[in-house]
């Protein structure tokens, strides 16, 4: 049976969810996070990116990190237009979060495509084969103030449930610690609009600071989510009209 066409449309603004295949880890170490990271940037463009081949080129003499500056360096000169606008992200040990805008027709397939080539990194790198996600992205359109500012908060806050494994029952034990964690998780897009930036080409900051406010309003923000959540009173109807997972 042939696959259902995905509907996206341009302009449209997506949740974008993809995990590990049986809920597996597909980040071990902190490099396959820095490599997952780069490549929201990298193979944001029409233009065939082959990143692994780069890196066996040059990796005799210089290191990873060398090498992946190297290519951003490249990359960043060549000014070519992005396809999609990353909004925010979160990367979690099993699985992702992206929310972008589509702003050429086919942007978010052809940029979840690219992303994929993550898989042939990773077996690589732990010498496995197979599939690494267990589907084709899943994505659903936002379409409401309030779908925006849940999912700010819901893709931000994912990574509680590190350190508070009843996150999603609406359980938190420590709120400071939970608050604390948050501002220093740098696998996701949170600290670049806090002002603490740590992703500053991958990420486009207006539109949800539009939505928003500045630095401290977007904190507050979402240090009131981690609050309401752990007293239970967040909207469950209206987390849901965001979740994929």
């Amino acid at each position: 049976m042939p696959r259902q066409a995905r509907i996206i449309e341009e302009g449209g603004i997506y949740h974008v969810f993809n995990r590990g295949v049986e809920k597996r880890k597909i980040f071990l170490k902190n490099q396959d996070y820095s490599r997952f990271v780069i490549s929201l940037e990298i193979f944001n463009c029409e233009e065939p990116v082959d990143l692994w081949n780069f890196l066996i080129q040059y990796r005799k003499d210089k290191n990873i990190k060398q090498l992946l500056a190297k290519k951003l360096k490249e990359q960043r000169a060549k000014k070519l237009p992005p396809i999609v606008e990353v909004l925010s992200f979160c990367l979690m040990p099993n699985h992702f979060h992206i929310v972008a805008r589509e702003i050429v027709e086919g942007g978010i397939s052809k940029f979840m495509q690219k992303i994929g080539g993550y898989c042939v990194y990773f077996n690589k790198q732990y010498n496995r084969v197979g599939s690494l996600f267990q589907s084709r992205f899943k994505s659903i359109k936002i379409t409401s103030d309030q779908q925006l500012q849940a999912i700010f908060n819901y893709v931000h806050t994912n990574p509680v449930e590190l350190i508070e494994p009843e996150w999603k029952k609406f359980r938190v034990e420590d709120i400071k610690k939970a608050i604390d964690f948050l501002d220093n998780y740098k696998w996701s897009s949170y600290l670049d609009y806090i002002g603490k930036s740590t992703h500053p080409y991958v990420i486009k900051k207006e539109f949800f600071r539009d939505c928003i406010g500045n630095q401290k309003k977007c904190k507050d923000f979402v240090e009131a989510w981690v609050k309401s959540r752990a007293k239970k009173i967040v909207d469950k109807d209206e987390i849901k009209s965001i979740l994929l997972d």
